[in-house]
């Protein structure tokens, strides 16, 4: 899909555009936008309307054909709900409906006239970038592992967003929403392959192609290098496993020299059975989904590198399998992490925090401004916010907690948004030992909590936020697939930080 800007003429206004189809917005009391009435020569929208053939409500649509005076082939309607109150959710759902209709239609080309600049509280920049994200996100299609692959979609392929004038504010937004979708593909990509093919070895081969076409550093550590950095933690989770373990380090160096990176740590468990302590088998499969926080890095690297922002950023992915075999670890087996921490292992499939203690540890090396660490971590956090909201947790409960309202405001921003969960020194207690300096789980009550309170102990040399993304990095039922989130979230917060917003 090709997405491009065009000025509207100041003698033939909308009605002088020449397209397949010019999408307006119409509203649930039978009035019109401004654009809608533009194009309303001989009254037929208006008709239309009154008719009772749309409703106006958030992503209804009708299609017309022919209207007088108008050089556009067809003018697709588009419910946008009520005139006051352009929510997020409604602008979204429109420009969905948008690409679902624009899908069907016998013209390769069309326009998108929807009143960007009347979104709640946003202003026509956001709304531009959304309604890219929404048109990309409504258009994927995974086929890769299918010998027959889904014929190419008809329809329209070329949109354009039609506007008074130029808008240099627009128009980056319109390229940072194409790069931000390519983030997310990437991301829905991996994470929906199957785990026989997107083993460890697999993202270390992604991360390479990602170096080589954005300039990006990269280094992917083996296990011998792991054994001797001494990740203790790590290595016990790939024991069982006949696929080598990965570590792979990105340099997006494209800021200052003197300043500071940001650093993303994404788990990359290609495949969770659990181990010894054997997940069921029910909806196993999904456990490929494992690698999702691996796959947002990934996919957030790609995303600023078409950007070519300016910040330093570094993302690290520990990537293993967690299977069950003669030389897996055991519940009751004790190990030294990479700080020279003990751990005793009461559950095996708590592996996601063991492979990301020693990443965590890791990344003191580059003295980072902040770190998120991004992982599908605790069914608990599923059980806690659902599907909607990414658990976020952060050392400090502060209500003015930087790092935090950073986070939070780039989900808001985004529509991919994180709820803040608590982590106090009380939830600590869950996870003593009598036999290490720590216990990898700390009981049923509070998982979510206890999890982020183990990764918290390997973070104390810097400022840390940690992403539980377990209900919101993919779906289940008939729409299953990976999501790409919270892609949008980490690039927005990438993006503000470029700009001076942290």
């Amino acid at each position: 899909m090709d997405f491009s800007i065009k000025p509207i003429d100041a003698k033939t206004g909308l009605a002088g555009v020449k397209t397949g189809c010019i999408a307006v917005g119409v509203f649930e009391d039978k009035k019109l936008s401004q654009a809608a009435q533009s194009l309303d020569r001989k009254g037929q929208i208006a008709a239309a309307l009154k008719s009772g053939d749309i409703t106006g409500k958030a992503g209804s649509t009708l299609l017309l054909r022919g209207l007088d005076g108008v050089a556009a082939e067809r003018i697709l309607l588009v419910g946008l709900g009520k005139e006051q109150e352009i929510s997020d959710k409604n602008f979204v759902s429109a420009v969905q409906a948008t690409a679902r209709a624009f899908a069907t239609l016998g013209s390769a080309d069309g326009a998108i006239a929807l009143p960007l600049d009347l979104v709640g509280n946003r202003d026509a920049a956001w709304a531009a970038r959304a309604a890219v994200l929404a048109v990309r996100d409504a258009g994927y299609r995974y086929d890769t592992t299918k010998s027959n692959k889904e014929a190419p979609q008809g329809g329209v392929k070329k949109i354009a967003f039609l506007a008074p004038a130029a808008d240099g504010a627009v128009k980056t937004a319109v390229a940072q929403g194409i790069a931000l979708a390519n983030g997310v593909d990437l991301t829905k990509d991996l994470g929906n392959l199957p785990p026989n093919i997107c083993t460890p070895t697999y993202l270390a081969d992604t991360a390479k192609r990602l170096a080589k076409d954005y300039g990006f550093g990269v280094e992917v550590l083996d296990r011998k290098q792991l054994e001797a950095l001494k990740m203790g933690s790590f290595l016990s989770v790939t024991k069982g496993s006949d696929e080598p373990p990965k570590f792979i380090v990105l340099k997006h160096l494209n800021g200052k020299a003197k300043d500071a990176p940001v650093v993303l740590v994404g788990k990359g468990i290609t495949f969770d059975t659990g181990g010894i302590s054997l997940k069921p088998g029910a909806n196993m499969d999904e456990m490929k989904y494992d690698m999702c926080g691996a796959a947002s890095v990934l996919g957030t690297f790609r995303a600023i590198g078409e950007m070519n922002l300016k910040l330093n950023v570094i993302g690290v992915i520990p990537a293993c399998e967690n299977m069950p075999s003669g030389r897996a670890s055991k519940p009751g087996d004790i190990v030294t992490s990479m700080s020279g921490q003990t751990i005793e292992i009461l559950n095996t499939d708590a592996e996601g925090r063991l492979i990301l203690c020693d990443a965590l540890t890791y990344v003191e090396r580059f003295k980072p401004a902040a770190v998120v660490d991004i992982a599908t971590l605790t069914g608990a956090c599923v059980t806690a916010l659902g599907h909607h909201n990414s658990g976020l947790f952060t050392r400090n409960d502060d209500a003015h907690d930087n790092l935090a309202n950073e986070l939070l405001g780039a989900g808001k921003a985004s529509g991919d948004t994180a709820w803040r969960m608590p982590i106090e020194d009380a939830y600590q207690e869950q996870l003593k030992s009598n036999f290490a300096d720590m216990a990898n789980i700390g009981g049923p009550p509070g998982g979510a909590i206890t999890a982020a309170c183990f990764l918290e102990r390997y973070t104390r040399k810097y400022t840390w936020a940690h992403l539980d993304i377990a209900g919101t990095a993919w779906k289940s039922g008939a729409a299953k697939g990976a999501s790409g989130r919270p892609v949008p979230l980490l690039t927005t917060f990438l993006i503000n930080r470029a700009n001076g917003k942290a």
